[in-house]
């Protein structure tokens, strides 16, 4: 499966608002600064997106609340996953890619705050395998143009 035209074109505007947030607070807060404001852009910009997203896991044809959480969704499209640590490990990668599986999204990003140029701290992954959606979006914040 390639990421469609649409969800890198969204994508690069989830940059350009990670890299906006980045450059007026600079590393070394927690991540849950970092998410706040993200959302603030991302909303002052227009995109859509769902934040903390609950996902289940299916066992045995049962959805059951395990207790993952999707930090952002943008546009139905992207799974964000933040973190403002002192090196992106291998876990966090795999959080991504596991958090892809499930809900069939195209696209990851794992943007971590933490580093003193933000476009080295940003890793994107997209989703290889076909669309299986075990989750339906919340109501997703959406700016109204008038």
């Amino acid at each position: 499966m390639t990421v469609p035209d649409t969800v890198n074109a969204l994508s690069n505007r989830v940059v350009g608002a990670a890299i906006e947030v980045h450059r007026h607070l600079g590393p070394g807060l927690l991540e849950s600064a970092y998410e706040a404001c993200l959302c603030a852009e991302l909303a002052s910009s227009g995109v859509e997106f769902v934040r903390q997203q609950p996902l289940p896991i299916v066992y045995k044809n049962m959805r059951l609340d395990a207790g993952y959480v999707l930090e952002i969704v943008v546009g139905d499209s992207i799974v964000l996953e933040l973190k403002s640590v002192e090196r992106l490990l291998p876990v966090h990668e795999a959080q991504v890619i596991t958090y892809l599986k499930p809900t069939g999204l195209p696209l990851g990003l794992l943007i971590n705050f933490n580093v003193p140029l933000l476009r080295s701290g940003i890793k994107r992954f997209a989703n290889t395998q076909e669309p299986k959606r075990t989750f339906a979006p919340s109501v997703a914040f959406a700016v109204k143009k008038t």
